[in-house]
């Protein structure tokens, strides 16, 4: 079994730069054609968008593809390095990201942020914080020399307990929150979005598997654009309605990257010292401190939009997170490289 892990390809290496002409071409469409948008929003069905569910579902089931369940029997072998990927992942990540939001969102910058929209900002980061990293926390692990194998086997693991627990623990950080939680919409969502991606996604897997690795490997390649692509078209739907509100405040932006940015390097430093003090190798920890840092952001946008709408300032956090999700991770991965002697000092 190998993991499904390759340096970064031409679209991820640039992903920041992608969002950023994203940004601009779904304002300057919206601001150039606001009729076609108001009649793409009304193209919905049961208050799903049907462009914006499409897109979506592109953007997430060749992710979900790479993910190989039957890793989990793999999980004996580093029973520390995976513990601490769950505490850090399910305890802390989420509960961490409710506080941070708090103190930056609603205490600290709240004074530069329009009241109305507070809340929905939080809700934003709740969902970005409460989703781990599916897809590439395999090449962050690569370029880090992590070990493939604990990686495949935590995401797995982890996407296993996200079909369970990502409706609940929103729903509950969400409550705590004090903000209202539509229960039917946020279960929806996760069926949607989730469930019946995993589904469908395993099925596709178990086909091409058949046809032996090469093969496998060879339709990854292929179909890796897709999700690229389609993530970059959802940006400019998104962006085409949010164009006139971040025209009018462009510091939301650099606001809302705060907590996101505080929350990587907390989250990234947890992990990795944790897995040091556990005595765990330096091939474990840097994944396990990879994917509790990076977030699944793919499944916090569509979440947000089912929820509170594609104009709604919680969909305008989660694509902040997806604004700084490489550069953000690419300086944990250089992190974790210049400090592989200081780590591995005290565990050879």
């Amino acid at each position: 079994m190998s993991a499904p892990a390759s340096p970064l390809g031409f679209f991820e290496r640039y992903l920041t730069l992608w969002v950023l002409l994203c940004i601009g071409a779904g304002i300057g469409l919206g601001q150039a054609l606001p009729e076609v948008f108001a009649a793409l929003s009304r193209c919905t069905v049961a208050e799903v968008n049907l462009p914006v569910g499409l897109l979506i579902w592109v953007m997430i089931v060749p992710m979900l593809v790479k993910v190989d369940f039957s890793a989990l029997h793999d999980l004996r072998r580093h029973v520390r390095g995976i513990g601490v990927t769950l505490f850090v992942n399910w305890l802390v990540k989420p509960f961490s990201m409710a506080f941070f939001g708090w103190f930056f969102i609603r205490q600290l910058f709240a004074p530069w942020l329009p009241a109305g929209e507070i809340d929905a900002y939080l809700a934003g980061l709740i969902l970005l914080a409460a989703a781990p990293c599916t897809a590439m926390v395999f090449v962050w692990s690569r370029l880090a020399d992590g070990d493939p194998l604990f990686t495949l086997t935590q995401v797995a693991v982890n996407d296993l307990i996200m079909v369970f627990a990502f409706a609940p623990l929103v729903g509950f950080l969400l409550d705590l929150s004090a903000i209202t939680v539509p229960w039917q919409t946020l279960v929806a969502s996760v069926l949607l979005y989730l469930v019946i991606p995993v589904v469908l996604a395993q099925l596709w897997r178990k086909r091409l598997m058949k046809r032996g690795e090469a093969a496998f490997a060879a339709a990854m390649r292929r179909i890796a654009p897709w999700s690229t692509a389609a993530l970059l078209a959802t940006l400019v739907l998104i962006f085409a309605f949010q164009g006139q509100a971040i025209l009018a405040q462009p510091l939301v932006i650099a606001l809302l990257a705060v907590p996101i940015v505080v929350q990587v390097a907390f989250n990234a430093a947890l992990a990795y010292g944790l897995n040091r003090a556990l005595g765990e190798d330096y091939a474990v920890a840097c994944p396990s401190a990879l994917i509790g840092a990076s977030n699944f952001f793919e499944l916090a946008v569509a979440t947000a939009i089912s929820l509170f709408g594609l104009a709604s300032g919680a969909t305008l956090a989660t694509v902040v997170g997806v604004l700084i999700e490489v550069p953000a991770m690419l300086l944990v991965v250089k992190f974790v490289r210049r400090t592989r002697g200081w780590y591995e000092h005290r565990t050879v």
